[in-house]
């Protein structure tokens, strides 16, 4: 059976946020992010699996290293998810802001 991980569940864990941030400015073989771990590298490559199947991170074949990159574009995925509550957020604090001005200029 195979199923397609869901993307905010493999968000989730603490482990792989830390991998997506490694990854987000360059890509990395397996060995160079499990070294920034203090976890066993099975540990590490199941991560990566799941990241990739979720298909947040790609892999490339470099001669006999497999690199791993971010995927934009199902990171998007997560980003527009996550906008509306954003903008939720924004909203009140800048409603807070006005009141607290409004407040001061009363004293």
């Amino acid at each position: 059976m195979n199923l397609r991980r869901d993307v905010f569940q493999a968000i989730a864990d603490p482990t792989r946020r830390a991998i997506l941030l490694l990854v987000a400015s360059q890509a990395m073989t397996a060995g160079a992010i499990a070294s920034n771990f203090d976890t066993a590298r099975p540990t590490v490559s199941k991560h990566l699996q799941i990241l990739t199947e979720c298909e947040l991170l790609k892999q490339e074949q470099n001669g006999r290293e497999i690199y791993y990159n971010i995927n934009a574009k199902n990171m998007k995925t997560v980003a527009d998810f996550i906008e509306p509550f954003r903008q939720m957020w924004d909203d009140r604090f800048n409603a807070l802001e006005t009141i607290m001005k409004n407040y001061q200029s009363k004293k």
